[in-house]
């Protein structure tokens, strides 16, 4: 195989990043010089403006020289500076400002910032170097894994990243997925249900995948990209302080030494009882020393772990799995907080089962992102892999309704697509309103972009104009509108899109689907009920103008009694469903003559009848 048909596997992770690639039908995980599959997702630039280091080198520089090292740059990537919390900012040990477009960028000198992909760039150059050399030809070609839950900007921005560190992103890869590739690689021939919980560094994301005769599915996924590691060790630096007496808020150099201690304490409370903690001269001639107990670790843990249960009952419930331990046939683990013990016995209260340690935690993901790298250039065979996109993708339409183009977990990639008309006679355009959400109005669920597209004015429904959702296999979103009268195009790549959308939002917008459904669908229904009114009683009075003397009274009179009562149901507040379409449907039922009458004109009229 030619270096140009070579693609490799990459996990570009919050703490650690790997690479990987098929050889002889099997996924391996490709070792630097020094023997290390694992490379530490940290870069540190020198102040002599040499040239960064990366992984191990830039980590032992890290509490050295804070400000001028970076580590969980992927809680950043595609975000904005008002998305992130305080905790969030604190985790990163930079200094985080708004760049163009309130993007944040990190400012490593007072003049100059470096933005996310850039940063990740680095790390992705490193692994491209360490492939080089495994391989002994060049790497052009990626697959990059990502949260399931990122959205269109976080991927837009690891695209960049690979592009800046001179490969071409052949494919964006959900964490969770890639991980059930490696697992199922050697399932190909069953059929199994299989849930995925990874909870890294800086990410949560539940998947649950049907593997079918070499067919991966992804049925449902929920997950939180603010959610990880991270969380764990900032809350045990806090309670060290605490502990400590050291009440005063530490310098930069003290927060990374504290972090750093935080980490390595709570990865061996993985396999200890206790650990003592021990930081001498932490600041100002204070030292720090603490024992730690699992115990007390698991106290501090156990309300930021319990926060996944909810994904995982959502995903659950929108795969239609009501019992998991008799419907999955494993409960794969993935992400270095897996190998917590608290995090296992949760994740067996929650599945009914224990969870499946088959696969190494750190290397799942890297592997599966192998496996798709091994399908995309034909080393890997009779494996195909389909995902599906985490929230419904839709347009405004007239009355402020949500229109849904394309539901919540179709399989990826889609295109779909309706045609629109015009609500107003003499409109000379149409303003495209692409949202993404699951309530039934417009305004409660978040605005991806919006384009305007022309065409010339003429009566009411004359236009005809179609609107098209493209999500490709990177998850990334298109959406087309065209004038058929004309062939006027207008193309919206949603590059910048899903930034208003908050994680911890997006895991309420589904509650709040659920829990305002009967609201939301009376509201819906209330709408079209008011604008099918809206439509009848002009409608309605034209026609009596136009041929009302020539009615019987009695029927003339039936009409206006049955036009009135649509008028006050239509004004009434507040406002009574059952009413409205009951005086819409009795209006019908009484302009039946009527609107006989009215076709009867047109036919003499266009024929020169009497």
């Amino acid at each position: 195989m030619t270096s140009e048909d070579l693609i490799v596997g990459i996990d570009l992770g919050t703490t650690n990043s790997l690479v990987g690639v098929v050889e002889s039908g099997f996924p391996i995980l490709l070792a630097d010089e020094n023997g290390r599959r694992i490379v530490p997702s940290v870069v540190h630039y020198p102040a002599d403006g040499s040239p960064a280091l990366v992984g191990e080198p830039a980590q032992r520089r890290h509490a050295l020289a804070p400000d001028r090292t970076i580590a969980s740059v992927k809680r950043l990537m595609g975000r904005r500076i008002e998305e992130l919390s305080a905790t969030e900012k604190d985790a990163l040990d930079s200094t985080v400002v708004a760049g163009p477009g309130q993007w944040a960028e990190i400012a490593l000198e007072a003049n100059r910032h470096l933005r996310p992909e850039e940063v990740s760039a680095e790390i992705l150059r490193r692994l491209k170097a360490v492939a080089e050399a495994a391989l002994e030809q060049p790497v052009t070609r990626a697959v990059i894994t990502v949260p399931a839950y990122f959205n269109d900007a976080q991927r837009q921005a690891t695209v960049r990243a690979g592009e800046l560190a001179g490969l071409t992103v052949e494919r964006i890869v959900n964490e969770p997925t890639a991980a059930a590739l490696a697992y199922g690689l050697g399932h190909t021939g069953a059929s199994s249900r299989v849930a995925v919980y990874d909870f890294g560094g800086g990410t949560f994301d539940l998947s649950l995948l049907q593997i079918q005769d070499g067919v991966f599915t992804v049925i449902a996924t929920n997950g939180d990209t603010r959610l990880g590691g991270d969380d764990l060790d900032q809350a045990l630096a806090g309670w060290l302080l605490r502990q400590s007496g050291l009440t005063d808020a530490p310098g930069l150099t003290a927060q990374v030494r504290l972090l750093e201690a935080s980490r390595t304490a709570k990865e061996a409370l993985s396999s200890e009882d206790s650990t003592v903690v021990r930081l001498p001269f932490l600041e100002a001639g204070r030292s720090l020393e603490c024992t730690v107990t699992r115990a007390d670790f698991e106290t501090l843990a156990r309300p930021i772990v319990e926060r996944t249960r909810r994904h995982c009952l959502r995903a659950l419930s929108d795969a239609g799995i009501l019992d998991p331990a008799t419907e999955l046939d494993a409960v794969v683990l993935v992400g270095g907080s897996t190998r917590i013990p608290l995090v296992r016995r949760v994740v067996a209260e929650i599945f009914g089962q224990e969870p499946d340690t088959s696969q190494p935690p750190d290397e799942a993901v890297a592997l599966g992102a192998a496996v798709q790298a091994g399908i995309l250039c034909g080393r890997v065979r009779q494996v195909l892999l389909m995902d599906v996109t985490p929230l419904s993708l839709g347009i405004e339409t007239f009355g402020g309704l949500m229109n849904v183009i394309i539901p919540r977990n179709t399989t990826i990639p889609a295109k779909a697509g309706e045609m629109f008309t015009n609500a107003m006679t003499d409109q000379p355009a149409m303003l495209i309103r692409v949202l993404q959400g699951e309530r039934e109005l417009a305004k409660d669920n978040w605005e991806l972009g919006r384009l305007d597209i022309d065409f010339p004015p003429g009566p009411k429904g004359s236009a005809r104009v179609g609107v098209q959702f493209n999500i490709d296999a990177n998850g990334i979103l298109t959406v087309l509108a065209r004038d058929t009268a004309t062939m006027t195009d207008r193309i919206l790549e949603i590059r910048d899109a899903a930034v208003d959308v908050d994680d911890e939002r997006v895991e309420a917008m589904i509650a709040e689907s659920i829990d305002h459904a009967w609201e939301d669908m009376t509201e819906r229904q209330w709408t079209e009920a008011r604008l099918k009114s809206d439509e009848l009683i002009p409608a309605v009075r034209q026609a009596l103008d136009s041929i009302g003397l020539d009615l019987p009274a009695p029927e003339r009179d039936g009409i206006l009694t049955a036009l009135l009562a649509v008028e006050a149901a239509a004004a009434a507040e507040p406002h009574d469903l059952p009413r409205l379409k009951q005086a819409n449907q009795a209006l019908d039922e009484a302009t039946e003559g009527l609107a006989a009458r009215l076709v009867e004109k047109a036919l003499d009229d266009a024929f020169g009848g009497p």
